[in-house]
């Protein structure tokens, strides 16, 4: 599929047929993709929790809602056969950023206009999506629950360096998967979000 092809036809699947897995070749190839993503100064502080396995998936949906997904769209959201979660790791960057090919001589935070290990782990997120739509894919990009994280790390062993930025859903669309409400806004036309020049 031509690359923007493959941008135009990217959007938030909500729906997966429970009984097509996601082939084993085309998860790594999911995953080969999302480390191509840039990071500062390569630092590559990120990881991917990937969780096939019904156990490991429904331990996940436990973690995040105890209670049972809240909403229609996230309980068929449930029924994906893949989930890879992205975590950044702070410190991999603060880390880097002290070495002497960099010029800083601590790891103060401050230095920093935007957390860079969230920004670069959701490039490698967006990387998955966009492969999943080229492999024939559906796949969503949604948050895990603030109050829920420790939740999850706990139920995955995940160690406290790492932060999960969101999970992805990836399966075969189902049959009930429907396009967002929220597109009846309409996509803002370039004209109105760029600045040339200035602002």
């Amino acid at each position: 599929m031509e690359f923007s092809e493959v941008v135009r036809r990217r959007r938030m699947v909500r729906d997966y047929d429970p009984d097509r897995p996601v082939p084993p070749e085309v998860r790594e190839r999911l995953l080969e993709h999302a480390i191509r993503a840039p990071s500062a100064g390569f630092s590559q502080g990120w990881a991917f929790l990937v969780l096939e396995d019904a156990g490991d998936r429904e331990c996940y949906w436990a973690a995040t809602a105890p209670d049972g997904p809240p909403d229609p769209w996230l309980r068929r959201m449930s029924r994906a056969p893949l989930l890879i979660v992205p975590l950044s790791n702070k410190s991999a960057y603060l880390d880097r950023y002290a070495e002497p090919d960099k010029g800083w001589t601590g790891r103060d935070e401050a230095r920093w206009p935007v957390p860079y290990w969230d920004v670069d782990a959701g490039m490698a997120a967006l990387l998955v999506l966009l492969t999943a739509v080229d492999e024939g894919l559906g796949a969503c990009f949604f948050g895990v629950p603030a109050e829920r994280v420790n939740a999850f790390r706990a139920a995955f062993e995940v160690p406290d360096e790492y932060r999960p930025v969101g999970c992805l859903s990836i399966g075969y669309p189902g049959d009930g998967d429907r396009r967002s409400p929220s597109l009846r806004r309409g996509r803002r036309p370039v004209e109105e979000v760029v600045h040339r020049g200035s602002w």
